[in-house]
């Protein structure tokens, strides 16, 4: 197994341990659910990095690291949930999101095709990253403006972000619907 597939399985094993972090609502715990959710998402720039340079590029690696980024941020999504710091319809789109990219890609691959990552996907990523951080710590109670907080802004972020990226792969790739792939 190489380097790469590793850092992606770690990754994978830190998602559990950064629910159950969270759930706890212990004093510790938002503090440990951040260092676990940077963690767990440093893990997916190093391992795209190792996978490049050291020639780790595998299909497993293809495979499993969307799923593990999909993994993650559903994870920190349906916590916030959970919580009351995110609404449910909120969390609907972002995973439907995910779940119709992942079925594109999947009918893309059916055909022998593969569909890279797109830079508003990888905007999407990140912003999101960053959102999820704030909304672990106590910054997401801010109120910027009238009863606008800092965490709404965060989930408005996450949302257009969401939904431009998925609609970018949808308009880019609309073929695949008619041809199933190939």
């Amino acid at each position: 197994m190489t380097t790469a597939n590793k850092l992606t399985l770690i990754r994978v094993a830190i998602i559990p341990l950064f629910v159950i972090a969270i759930l706890l609502k212990m004093p510790w715990s938002r503090p440990a659910a951040l260092v676990l959710f940077i963690l767990a998402s440093l893990t997916d720039f190093i391992d795209g990095y190792v996978a490049r340079k050291y020639n780790q590029v595998t299909n497993f690696g293809k495979f499993m690291d969307p799923v593990a980024d999909k993994l993650l941020i559903t994870a920190a999504i349906l916590v916030f949930v959970e919580g009351g710091q995110c609404p449910s319809w909120v969390a609907l789109i972002i995973i439907a999101r995910e779940f119709a990219v992942t079925a594109l890609r999947l009918i893309a691959a059916n055909g022998g095709l593969v569909i890279a990552a797109a830079m508003s996907g990888k905007v999407k990523t990140a912003s999101s990253i960053v959102c999820i951080c704030i909304m672990l710590t106590s910054l997401h109670k801010i109120v910027l403006f009238g009863d606008i907080t800092l965490n709404t802004v965060c989930l408005a972020v996450m949302l257009i972000t969401t939904v431009v990226s998925g609609a970018e792969y949808f308009v880019k790739n609309h073929g695949l619907l008619n041809t199933g792939g190939k």
